[in-house]
C-alpha cells in the first residue's frame, strides 16, 4: 500500500514538474518577446498586441462588465487575465510535451504564431511587428523541448536526484530569467523616450482667447470634487493597452472625404493658428449613476469648425468619422463640431502638453456628446462622411450613434457611513454639458425635495457643484438628488445602465446619523 501511494506521489510530482517546466518556458519566451518588442516596437508587445484584439472583439456587455468591475483599472484587469490563461496553457504545454512529444512544443510555439497574428492585425503595424512574437514563439517551443521531458528522468540510484535538480534548476532560471526581461521591458517602456523629452521640453504657444474659471464655481466642501480636474486625476478610459508615444514632429491631421477639397495641417501649422482655451467636462458613457468616470479641465486647442471651413462639407454629409493613431475611430454629428461650441483639437490641458493618456499630441474635445463618439484622442484623420455610410468603433458594437450626454447629477458628501446627527452638508455635482443646470434638489428617505445651492457654473459645457443643508435625525437614512436642466427637463428616477446610450436614474446613498 506504501508502495502504491509511493508511485502515486511521484506521479504527481512529475506532473506538477512537467507543467512547471511549460510555465518557465513561456515565461521566457514571453520575457524575450516583450523587451524585443520594447526596443523594437512597442505596440507589438505579444502580450498587449493579443489583449488588443480581444478588446477590438469584446462585446459591449463585456466592456461595461470590465468597466463596472475595474473602473480605469480595467487594462490591469485585462493583461492579468491574459496572464493567467497564458499559464494555463503553458502548463498544458509542458504536459502535453511530456506526454505526447513534440505536440507541447507546437503548443507554445502557436502561442507565438498567435502573437504574430494579433501584431500584424493592429493599425500601423511596423516592418518589426511580428518579430517579438517569433521570437517569443521559438524559444517558448525549444525551452519546453528541452525541459519537459526531464521532468521525470529518474535519477541513478548513487545519483541523488541530480537530474530532477537540474531540471529544476533550469526551470527556475528560465522562468527568472523571463520575469527580468518582463520587468526590464516595463521599465524601458516607462523610461524617458524621445518623445517623452519632446513633450518635457515643449512650450506652447498663448492663448488667443483666455478662459476664466470664477473664484465662486468652487465652494470649497471637503470631499467634493474639486471643479477642475488634476490631471493626474483625470479618468482615462479608451482601447489602447499601451498609449501611443507621436512624435509632434510627425504628426499630420488629414481631412477628407465628403468634401470640396482635401485639407492635411502638421503640427506647426497648428500651432501657428489662433488657440483659445476653454472649459469643458468630458464624460463617458460607461459611467454609471454617481459613478467618477468624468471630469473638467481647461483646454487649449483650435477650433474643428476653422479647419472644417477649409475643407468645405458638401451638403449631404452629416458626421465626421475621426481616426486615432492606434486605429480607434468615433463618429460625431457634424453639427456638433461647427455649429459655435467650443469643439476643439486640444493641444494643452489644464495649462501643460496634453499628457500621453490624454491624447498627446492632439484630440478632440467636443462639449456635449460622451466621449465613445466624439473624444478620439491622438487624432491624425477627419473624414466627412454620413451615419448611413460609415460606421465607427463602438456604435459596431451596439453603442447608440450620437451619445448626447444625459442630465446627471452625484453626491460626493458624504460618503456611505456615519455622519454626526443634526444638520448636516450635503455636497455634489450636475452636469448635462451643453444644455447646462439650473437647479439640484436633494430628498431625505422619502421626504420632501429640498432645492440646493448651486456654485457659480463656469458655462453649460461644464459640471456645477451644489451643497444643501438638511436636518439628520439619529438613525439610517437614504439621501437622493436629481438635477434640472437649462432647458427645462429634471432627471428621471428611471434607472438604465450606461448601455446602449448613458445610465439614467437618481444617485442614493445610505448613510447613519449617530
Amino acid at each position: 500500500m506504501s508502495d502504491d501511494r509511493g508511485r502515486a506521489t511521484s506521479r504527481a510530482v512529475v506532473r506538477w514538474a512537467a507543467a512547471g517546466a511549460g510555465v518557465a518556458a513561456v515565461v521566457a519566451g514571453a520575457g524575450l518577446g516583450e523587451l524585443i518588442a520594447a526596443w523594437l516596437a512597442p505596440r507589438a508587445s505579444p502580450v498587449a498586441a493579443v489583449g488588443g484584439v480581444l478588446v477590438d472583439l469584446a462585446p459591449a456587455w463585456a466592456k461595461d462588465l470590465a468597466i463596472a468591475l475595474f473602473g480605469t483599472a480595467d487594462k490591469i484587469a485585462l493583461l492579468t487575465g491574459i496572464a493567467l490563461a497564458l499559464a494555463g496553457v503553458a502548463a498544458a504545454a509542458g504536459l502535453l510535451q511530456r506526454a505526447r512529444p513534440p505536440w507541447g512544443a507546437v503548443l507554445a510555439a502557436l502561442l507565438g504564431g498567435l502573437g504574430v497574428a494579433a501584431a500584424l492585425s493592429r493599425e500601423n503595424a511596423g516592418p518589426f511587428a511580428a518579430v517579438p512574437s517569433i521570437v517569443a514563439g521559438v524559444v517558448a517551443s525549444a525551452a519546453v523541448t528541452w525541459l519537459a521531458p526531464r521532468a521525470d528522468a529518474t535519477p541513478a540510484p548513487d545519483a541523488s536526484g541530480v537530474s530532477r535538480r537540474r531540471v529544476l534548476i533550469g526551470g527556475v532560471g528560465a522562468a527568472v530569467a523571463g520575469a527580468l526581461a518582463i520587468a526590464w521591458a516595463a521599465s524601458l517602456r516607462a523610461g524617458e523616450s524621445a518623445v517623452a523629452a519632446v513633450r518635457a521640453g515643449l512650450r506652447l504657444p498663448a492663448a488667443a482667447r483666455r478662459a476664466e474659471v470664477p473664484a465662486a464655481a468652487e465652494l470649497g466642501i471637503p470631499g467634493l470634487a474639486p471643479v477642475v480636474t488634476p490631471n493626474v486625476d483625470f479618468y482615462r478610459i479608451d482601447t489602447a493597452l499601451i498609449v501611443p508615444e507621436l512624435d509632434p514632429a510627425d504628426w499630420r491631421l488629414r481631412i477628407h472625404g465628403m468634401v470640396e477639397r482635401e485639407v492635411v495641417i502638421t503640427w506647426g501649422e497648428l500651432l501657428a493658428l489662433p488657440l483659445e482655451e476653454s472649459v469643458t467636462t468630458l464624460a463617458c458613457v460607461s459611467n454609471p449613476v454617481g459613478g467618477d468616470l468624468i471630469g473638467t479641465a481647461v483646454w487649449l486647442g483650435h477650433p474643428i469648425r476653422e479647419l472644417l471651413t477649409r475643407a468645405v462639407p458638401l451638403p449631404e454629409a452629416d458626421m465626421v468619422l475621426s481616426r486615432s493613431h492606434d486605429g480607434f475611430t468615433a463618429g460625431t454629428p457634424l453639427e456638433a463640431l461647427t455649429d459655435g461650441r467650443d469643439a476643439i483639437l486640444a493641444v494643452g490641458m489644464n495649462g501643460e502638453p496634453l499628457p500621453f493618456e490624454h491624447g498627446f499630441p492632439v484630440r478632440m474635445v467636443v462639449p456635449g456628446l460622451y466621449g465613445y463618439v466624439s473624444a478620439t484622442k491622438w487624432v491624425v484623420e477627419l473624414e466627412v462622411t454620413r451615419f448611413d455610410r460609415a460606421r465607427a468603433y463602438w456604435t459596431d458594437r451596439g453603442w447608440s450613434e450620437r451619445g448626447p450626454i444625459k442630465l446627471q447629477s452625484r453626491i460626493d458628501v458624504p460618503r456611505a457611513g456615519e455622519v454626526p446627527a443634526g444638520e448636516t452638508v450635503l455636497a455634489g455635482v450636475a452636469w448635462q454639458q451643453h444644455v447646462g443646470i439650473v437647479g439640484v434638489e436633494v430628498q431625505v428617505d422619502d421626504g420632501p425635495w429640498q432645492r440646493a445651492d448651486l456654485a457659480t457654473a463656469i458655462s453649460a459645457d461644464t459640471w456645477v457643484q451644489w451643497s444643501a443643508r438638511v436636518p439628520l435625525e439619529a438613525g439610517g437614512h437614504v439621501i437622493r438628488c436629481r438635477a434640472v436642466s437649462a432647458a427645462g427637463e429634471t432627471q428621471t428616477r428611471e434607472t438604465a445602465p450606461p448601455a446602449p446610450d448613458g445610465a439614467t436614474g437618481w444617485h442614493e446613498r445610505r448613510i447613519t446619523a449617530v
